[in-house]
């Protein structure tokens, strides 16, 4: 169930890997067989003692009762994070040349690669073909991406959605050594509503993005030289990707 869960899902699990916690209703008449929203999930982990309650509020007039949770403790934090790895073990040595395409701003390889693990990895998850609503699709690959870069923590610093110029841009790696590279993603599923065909187009449209917002200030204003500043759009379509 949380592997083949909503981006929603996905983002909790990250957020439990943080050590932050989460709220959530709980069931605690969970039968098995009947697991039909993502709040069973928690409810089955929290029964099960891999989730502990944090705090308890009681809201509204129905006095519904409100859980915070999170991780018991490190062991538990410990499996979360295999099962994790897990998921994408088989993509592992592609996502490896991934980033040092990334690093060495080889497009055509960026391309070759992401397209490798796309196709590997989101064959086992919901990619947004029955999207909650409108930007599911954008969420799931987002987190995805930034799940893919964020190894680089040693030696960059990575932020997601956060204020620079006058938009928020979708991830941004920050080099410690400010003589590096650093580098802006921005991620946008086709959209055929915006007139957009093929994904060539929305490339563009998300390459715009970045110059019309600046994203790149925040950068500039840290010490980082124009030059030095790469940016980057994904565009995507199902199971297929295009990086320019």
């Amino acid at each position: 169930m949380l592997r083949e869960g909503s981006a929603n899902v996905k983002q909790i699990v990250e957020q439990l890997l943080q050590g932050k916690s989460f709220e959530a209703e709980i069931d605690e008449q969970v039968v098995f067989g009947q697991f039909d929203d993502e709040n069973t999930i928690w409810s089955l982990l929290l029964a099960t003692g891999y989730l502990k309650a944090c705090h308890i509020e009681i809201k509204g007039r129905l006095k519904k009762k409100v859980y915070s949770l999170c991780l018991v403790n490190m062991e538990v934090e410990s499996m979360f994070s295999k099962m994790v790895q897990g998921w994408f073990k088989s993509s592992l040595l592609v996502y490896n040349e991934f980033i040092k395409a990334l690093l060495n701003d080889d497009v055509k390889k960026m391309n070759i690669f992401i397209n490798k693990v796309a196709l590997n990895t989101f064959s086992s998850f919901d990619s947004g073909n029955k999207p909650s609503h409108a930007a599911e699709p954008e969420r799931f690959y987002h987190g995805f991406l930034l799940g893919m870069v964020v190894d680089l923590s040693d030696r960059y610093k990575v932020m997601s959605n956060r204020e620079s110029g006058y938009g928020r841009y979708d991830v941004m790696i920050m080099p410690f050594d400010k003589a590096q590279k650093a580098f802006i993603l921005e991620f946008k599923v086709i959209s055929p509503d915006d007139g957009e065909k093929v994904l060539e187009e929305t490339v563009a449209s998300a390459l715009a993005q970045i110059e019309e917002k600046k994203y790149d200030a925040m950068l500039i204003t840290d010490g980082i030289a124009p030059e030095n500043i790469r940016k980057y759009a994904f565009a995507f379509e199902g199971k297929k990707c295009l990086v320019g």
